[in-house]
């Protein structure tokens, strides 16, 4: 068995916290947007739309949100049919169509973006802005590590 490294120890404490928060943000945001007809999952499939600079295939935001594909389409098809979302012709691939926020998706997502703005500054109450850049700074590091290598690497 590899006996890791200090600073390996510390990142995976790092990361088994992350999992525990992930987890935990996923159940609040469930809660906070419960009465929008809405999951977490639903919401962040509407703000990657709201965030691209253009309409774009279900394959790009997966990628985006660093998602499975089939999931993405199983909640992007959800939100189709509740009217959140609609899909417009792609001059560039005729099977993979577009997905566009209709008028209801983006009154639903504007309202989820009230909820949360209250969210947000209570959880960050006492926190200091420097800390909490670091922390992003961290993760985001992290983060490209993992989208610069498809699978782990294994050292001899």
């Amino acid at each position: 068995m590899h006996k890791r490294t200090p600073a390996g120890d510390a990142v995976t404490d790092l990361v088994l916290d992350l999992f525990r928060l992930n987890n935990l943000l996923l159940t609040g945001g469930d809660r906070l947007v419960a009465r929008l007809g809405l999951t977490s999952a639903r919401w962040q499939i509407l703000g990657a739309i709201v965030a691209a600079e253009r309409p774009q295939p279900v394959a790009w935001l997966a990628r985006d949100l660093g998602a499975n594909r089939q999931n993405v389409q199983r909640i992007v098809n959800d939100l189709e049919k509740e009217g959140l979302v609609a899909f417009e012709p792609n001059p560039h691939h005729r099977r993979a169509q577009l997905v566009v926020l209709t008028d209801k998706g983006r009154q639903t997502f504007d309202a989820a973006m009230r909820l949360q703005g209250p969210w947000m500054d209570n959880l960050s109450d006492g926190l200091l802005i420097k800390d909490v850049e670091a922390a992003h700074r961290f993760i985001t590091t992290l983060r490209q590590r993992l989208e610069g290598n498809a699978e782990p690497a294994e050292r001899a």
